[in-house]
């Protein structure tokens, strides 16, 4: 369960094909989304350990364990922004107190207006992956994420949506907005996993 090994020996490196970006650009698809805290819910549902779904308000989920992370973020479009600091909720907090059945081998990451992620369970419970709510000390912005975006540093950054509002435990894969789309199932920045036609038996849901 801890970070990939080989992540580990590679912190502000940049992964084959990237380039180091000064500064952090907005990119995302579609409109950027209201904040409503009083309308606001992150959702646990799926395969959870004890069959039911755990919800937390705005507030509830912002008197969680705070933690910070020191963690690289890798975009797909091939730039690179090294050695942030994000903070927010481990992913591993979450997953303690809404614990997924022994047979999940995948979450979908459910953000606003139906976005979604999926990930294997592992990238999901590594050390560094976290729901942040905040970047270098300070509130993401609405165009970065706020009120909450998840970060998994090992992956490129479509993995880790803007605006999420709750994650989905799944015993079986299925592939997330991008992923229907023509991108790497996976997405390890170092393999340089970023189209579907690079993907080898078993990266990806048979069809």
């Amino acid at each position: 369960m801890g970070q990939p090994e080989s992540r580990v020996e590679k912190q502000n490196e940049l992964p084959p094909g990237q380039r180091l970006q000064r500064g952090w650009p907005v990119t995302h698809y579609g409109p950027v989304p209201k904040f409503r805290p009083e309308r606001w819910e992150f959702r646990v549902f799926g395969a959870t350990a004890d069959g039911e779904k755990h919800c937390w308000t705005h507030e509830e989920f912002g008197a969680l364990p705070y933690a910070t992370v020191l963690a690289d973020l890798h975009c797909v479009t091939k730039f690179s922004v090294l050695g942030a600091e994000w903070g927010g909720v481990p992913a591993r907090a979450v997953l303690e107190l809404a614990p997924p059945a022994p047979d999940v081998t995948h979450v979908m990451v459910w953000a606003e207006y139906g976005f979604s992620s999926n990930l294997r369970i592992s990238d999901f419970t590594a050390e560094q992956t976290m729901f942040a709510t905040h970047r270098d000390g300070e509130l993401l912005t609405a165009e970065h994420g706020f009120p909450l975006r998840l970060v998994v540093p090992h992956l490129y950054a479509w993995k880790g949506p803007k605006w999420v509002r709750g994650i989905e435990y799944m015993t079986a894969d299925r592939r997330g907005f991008w992923e229907e789309r023509g991108y790497h199932n996976i997405g390890d920045p170092w393999r340089e996993q970023r189209y579907s036609y690079q993907e080898e038996p078993g990266d990806g849901p048979e069809l």
